[in-house]
């Protein structure tokens, strides 16, 4: 059983569901429900589902919400340090769904900023390490989450990373988010971020260009499937079938969850990316970004 290091924010989803536009200044119907939520945190719960063993790091508030959200990382016996922060805030992420399944975030980061190493537990016996760019991004997080970065590559443990989103990145800054990539084994994003990240206007091109700062580069493409290249391959394409998604929320986070064990037993980029494919389509088919979902 794969032992998995897994970094970043820890959250509250507020989803919103909507299936009509919406009335700017004024009512829009909606269906809404609280879910555990934080990209990181989604893949850690995904990885335990399929029985891995997890190890998260992440930071909550002392309040009511961090009653709930620590309470599912214990039902799904995912293992973790002091998360309470006294006098800080959970964070929260408000999540309009649309008529069509995709969804638009409003994040609060919370107490998950300021991530450092002292976070972090003791690193013997990690099989890999997976860091969301959420944190990474964050820039009162950056240099705490860097320093994690340097332990996890000094204990040897292969760095799994997934840059979080566009809007994170260009709040950040594009150049100097680049400028990390190359600290990282293994790179996990998806279509647009790739695309924004090298400059380029196919996932081809894209892959050709990461692959100069990354030895594993593998872009998600939804209903698409995924596409990848490592060290002494073509690009190699990964399909999915058709399905109509009810809510995209964590897919990628299931993706990478998927990937990550399959990739660590075999190194076989396509079964990787199948496994990754499987377990994103488990997720776009429940409302929310877990495989523990509220009552709709």
């Amino acid at each position: 059983m794969p032992r998995i290091l897994c970094v970043g924010d820890l959250m509250l989803d507020v989803m919103v569901l909507i299936d009509s536009p919406i009335n700017y200044a004024s009512d829009t119907p909606a269906k809404i429900s609280t879910h555990g939520g934080g990209a990181a945190a989604n893949t850690a719960t995904w990885l335990s589902y399929s029985g891995n063993e997890v190890h998260f790091v992440a930071r909550t508030g002392d309040d009511a919400a961090a009653d709930s959200v620590i309470a599912e990382l214990d039902s799904w016996n995912i293992r973790h340090g002091k998360l309470r922060q006294k006098g800080l805030k959970t964070g929260v992420v408000v999540v309009i769904v649309d008529e069509s399944g995709q969804r638009t975030m409003f994040p609060d980061s919370g107490a998950n900023s300021g991530l450092n190493s002292s976070d972090l537990p003791n690193l013997d016996g990690f099989d890999a390490a997976f860091i969301s760019g959420y944190s990474l991004f964050n820039k009162a997080s950056t240099s705490g989450v860097l320093q994690m970065i340097a332990q996890i590559k000094s204990a040897g443990i292969p760095l799994f990373f997934d840059p979080a989103s566009v809007g994170t990145i260009s709040h950040f800054g594009k150049d100097e988010a680049v400028s990390y990539l190359s600290k990282m084994d293994i790179l996990l994003m998806n279509e647009e971020e790739a695309l924004y990240l090298s400059n380029r206007d196919s996932c081809e091109a894209a892959l050709v260009e990461l692959r100069k700062q990354v030895e594993t580069v593998v872009i998600k493409r939804g209903a698409s499937g995924a596409i990848g290249a490592s060290i002494d391959s073509s690009s190699v394409i990964a399909r999915t079938d058709a399905i109509n998604p009810v809510d995209t929320t964590g897919a990628g986070d299931a993706f990478a969850a998927g990937f990550i064990p399959s990739w660590i037993a075999n190194k076989q980029l396509d079964v990787a990316m199948t496994a990754g494919n499987k377990l994103a389509a488990q997720c776009v088919a429940i409302i929310g970004a877990r495989p523990s979902v509220n009552p709709q």
